[in-house]
C-alpha cells in the first residue's frame, strides 16, 4: 500500500493534521508496544502545543558547583558542560530531549528556544523544569516539561553528552526516534515499526470519524462497534 508521505516533513505535517496521541497509543498497544508513553508529568506548556519530530537526546547530570579547583573531569570547569554544543548541533526536524538531572533546576529556557527555532528544530522535551515561560509562549515553540521553575542549572547541572540513548521513565529514546506529543501525552514510536504504526493510526483515526458520524446520526454504540470495529 502506498504511503501517505514521502519524507519527514510530509510525515510531520500529516501527523499534526490527522493524528493524536490517543489513537497512536491504541494502535501500538494492539501491536504489542505497551510502554511507549513518557510519564504523564511531562506536559506541554500550553494546551494547544503539538510536537512531532526526531529525537536528539541530551544527557544531563547534577553537579554541586559551577567549577572546582583540582577537578579531574574535563567538563567540571566548563559552564553548562556540553549544553551549548548540543543546542548548536540541532538539525531541522529534530527535538531536543533532555534527561538525567534531578528536579532541582530548569533544563530549558527562552534563549535556548530562540536558538532551536532558528535551527529548524520542532520542539523540546525535558524530563524536568522549563523557565522563561512568557517568552517561550510568545515564540510559540512547543516545549514539554514536568513543570515551571526559574532556578538556573548553571551551578547545579551540566550536559555530559548528546546524540546518545537516554531513558525517561524507563523508556529508551534513541537518536532519531520518532516522537509525538500533544495535550494527552508524549509517545516514542519505535523506528522498526514506524511505518506500520503510522499507516494503522491513520486508518483508525479516519475510521473514528466515520463512527462519530454514524453515532451522531442515531446508530447505537453496539451497532457502530459491530460495523466498524472501533470505539
Amino acid at each position: 500500500m502506498a504511503k501517505d508521505y514521502q519524507n519527514d516533513q510530509e510525515l510531520f505535517a500529516l501527523m499534526k493534521r490527522e493524528l493524536f496521541t490517543a489513537v497512536v497509543g491504541d494502535v501500538m498497544d494492539k501491536m504489542g508496544y505497551l510502554r511507549q508513553f513518557l510519564p504523564p508529568e511531562i506536559q506541554p506548556l500550553r494546551d494547544d502545543m503539538v510536537l512531532v519530530g526526531r529525537a536528539m537526546p541530551v544527557l544531563e547530570a547534577d553537579v554541586f558547583a559551577e567549577s572546582f579547583e583540582g577537578a579531574n573531569g574535563p567538563l567540571t570547569n566548563k559552564p553548562f558542560g556540553l549544553m551549548l554544543e548540543a543546542l548548536d548541533d540541532l538539525k531541522p526536524g529534530e527535538i531536543y530531549v533532555a534527561s538525567g538531572a534531578s528536579p532541582r533546576y530548569a533544563l530549558w529556557g527562552e534563549l535556548m528556544c530562540t536558538r532551536a527555532q532558528i535551527l529548524g528544530a520542532t520542539g523540546t522535551i525535558v524530563n524536568g523544569f522549563a523557565r522563561d515561560i512568557p517568552g517561550i509562549l510568545e515564540l510559540d515553540f512547543p516545549v514539554f516539561a514536568t513543570g515551571r521553575y526559574a532556578q538556573d542549572q548553571g551551578p547545579r547541572g551540566k550536559v555530559i553528552d548528546y546524540r546518545v540513548p537516554i531513558e525517561i521513565g524507563g523508556i529508551c529514546i534513541d537518536p532519531g526516534a520518532l516522537l509525538f506529543g500533544d495535550l494527552e501525552g508524549v509517545l516514542v514510536i519505535p523506528r522498526e515499526a514506524e511505518e506500520e504504526v503510522i499507516s494503522k493510526s491513520l486508518e483508525k483515526a479516519r475510521g473514528e470519524k466515520l463512527v462519530g458520524k454514524a453515532i451522531s446520526e442515531g446508530m447505537s454504540a453496539v451497532e457502530a462497534f459491530k460495523k466498524f470495529g472501533i470505539m
